[in-house]
């Protein structure tokens, strides 16, 4: 009673010569939602307190020790969440990251050859330096003697790099590998972040460890090479180099990645259940 009184901040009632309470007495605290007023009177009757119904706030300090049980840290792991703790959504995480490793290989060759056409164009005018810096006036018909001649070799080299670097034109690259990047971006960092969730899910925990680190790092690796992108857009040759160099560094990790997964996949298979 004491503690009861207490926690609702009633002023203590004087001590009572019986130390027993009459079946008569309307002793009574019944907690509402209604504001109520609590009235003291007669504390030498056995019924000393008349309590209307109560408006209880619970504060911070009685709701802390809920947020603060251990029971509940966790609550994962349990059955709770049904399929989502199956086999079934574990698998969905390593299909889609292998499928992401070849389709980042596959954005890598396609911006190598849209590199490839801004490359060919650059070694076209070199020849064409050269060339212009060879010919050589001559008097007499001039024409007539250059048609007599077969090509030379700088020429045969301009003309094949030209028709090669009109093929990759054909080819939209650039195109294609700025949409298989944003798309690379997009169910990367979706599914990076996926996988911690489902781990969570299943165990009611992460794992620090070399796998989880260098799944980070590549998220971090897609963010920055795609931010790259508008000086890269500007003709910055700085900014491209760096996006070649962090995307390199991405396929590394990934292919180091592999390992750790295949040993997270067994483990999947040993401790989850279908579906």
């Amino acid at each position: 009673m004491v503690a009861t009184l207490a926690f609702l901040q009633i002023p203590s009632p004087p001590p009572s010569k019986s130390s027993s309470v009459s079946q008569n007495s309307d002793l009574l605290v019944v907690p509402s939602t209604t504001k109520s007023a609590v009235s003291l009177s007669n504390f030498n009757n056995k019924s000393w307190l008349s309590v209307s119904p109560l408006h209880v706030h619970v504060g911070p300090a009685a709701t802390l020790p809920f947020f603060l049980n251990p029971n509940d840290v966790a609550l994962a792991a349990g059955g709770e969440f049904g399929i989502l703790e199956g086999r079934s959504l574990a698998l969905i995480h390593p299909l889609v990251m292998g499928g992401l490793f070849v389709y980042t290989v596959y954005a890598g060759y396609l911006g190598w050859q849209w590199r490839r056409v801004r490359t060919l164009q650059n070694e076209i005018n070199e020849l064409k330096k050269q060339q212009d810096s060879s010919v050589v006036a001559v008097a007499g018909d001039a024409s007539a003697a250059a048609a007599a001649q077969p090509s030379s070799p700088l020429q045969l080299k301009i003309q094949q790099l030209s028709q090669e670097r009109k093929e990759l034109i054909k080819g939209n690259y650039k195109e294609k590998h700025f949409n298989a990047g944003s798309i690379l971006l997009a169910f990367g960092v979706f599914e990076s972040i996926g996988g911690g969730v489902n781990t969570y899910l299943r165990t009611g925990k992460l794992f620090p460890g070399p796998h989880l680190y260098a799944g980070a790092a590549i998220t971090v690796l897609w963010a920055a090479a795609a931010a790259l992108v508008p000086p890269m857009q500007k003709g910055n040759e700085t900014a491209r180099n760096l996006h070649i160099a962090l995307n390199v560094l991405n396929v590394l990790l990934f292919i180091w990645q592999i390992p750790t997964g295949w040993d997270i996949v067994l483990k999947v298979f040993e401790f989850t259940k279908w579906p």
